[in-house]
């Protein structure tokens, strides 16, 4: 869900800027760096590495080609390190759209437990968690939130298997909603969600076709919109490197609400979340990120 964001945010790019682009899928474990490198020994002028995982051999292809502009979605900053001055740093607050559906889903729980699944436990994805935390217990101060992560590695991310372990667990101890946050691991998640009808969250994209009729809401990080913007700056010759982070303000995060699960959530649910959500907007509720 999270390239595909990314995807339709280049294509939009190309229907409405009229750029033409080309993409490298690296395979299991392909070297990104040449990746990188063969783009960029090419005619494109602006490149995109698609998670934190590209933020090394961004920063050393961008020092080898000073002339081409870079972008990373989930950039890790390092304080140690600056960002180099052709690289631009795309960060979202994913804490602010996971503190929306922590609220849903402590709005909505029947037995006053939730869950939370993580892929790599990181501090990327604790953002994820602290966010669903806060907005859980802003609404229920006495929910009780059941939270678990796959591992400390990127093959956290790919474990379906283990994903339907952790949220088969947290059921058994009554949560009744799970929101993950766990890339291709959460598919695991939506079929113990299937076996024991209850709720999840999907995450990045809306991930309501995974599971019909079992998927409550997905915390959506608008990546295409923050691809869609840089190549619009980097055409209007606005591009800067340095950081940029999409929140709530900036349309960066949000939460599906739509004809698909209108009828799955209250009015009086999502009238409660959008006073929240205008309250972050306005600086009437600071959001943990950790």
């Amino acid at each position: 869900s999270f390239n595909d964001s990314a995807y339709k945010g280049i294509e939009k790019a190309k229907k409405e800027l009229n750029v033409q682009f080309d993409y490298i899928e690296p395979g299991e474990g392909a070297d990104k760096e040449s990746a990188l490198r063969q783009l960029a020994s090419d005619k494109y002028g602006l490149i995109f590495g698609t998670g934190f995982l590209f933020t090394d051999d961004i920063n050393t292809v961008a020092a080898d080609f000073p002339d081409k502009k870079f972008a990373c979605i989930d950039y890790s900053i390092d304080p140690n390190k600056p960002i180099p001055p052709n690289v631009l740093a795309i960060k979202f607050k994913e804490e602010e759209g996971s503190f929306l559906v922590g609220a849903i889903a402590a709005l909505m729980t029947k037995t006053n437990t939730i869950g939370f699944v993580g892929g790599m436990d990181m501090p990327l994805i604790h953002k994820f968690e602290a966010g669903y935390l806060a907005g859980a217990r802003y609404v229920n101060p006495k929910i009780n939130v059941l939270v678990g992560y796959v591992g400390v590695t990127g093959e956290a991310f790919k474990n379906p298997a283990k994903g339907k372990e952790i949220a088969l667990s947290q059921i058994a101890k009554g949560a009744d909603i799970i929101f993950h946050a766990s890339g291709s691991t959460g598919l695991g998640v939506f079929e113990a969600a299937r076996d024991k009808k209850i709720y999840a969250i999907g995450v990045d994209s809306d991930q309501y076709y995974e599971a019909p009729g079992y998927i409550l809401t997905s915390m959506v990080k608008n990546v295409d919109v923050s691809v869609y913007e840089t190549v619009e700056d980097y055409l209007k010759g606005n591009f800067k490197g340095g950081l940029k982070e999409f929140g709530l303000k900036e349309g960066g995060v949000g939460y599906v609400y739509d004809e698909h699960n209108k009828d799955l959530i209250p009015q009086t649910v999502i009238n409660k979340v959008e006073e929240l959500k205008k309250m972050i907007i306005e600086g009437k509720i600071k959001v943990p990120s950790a």
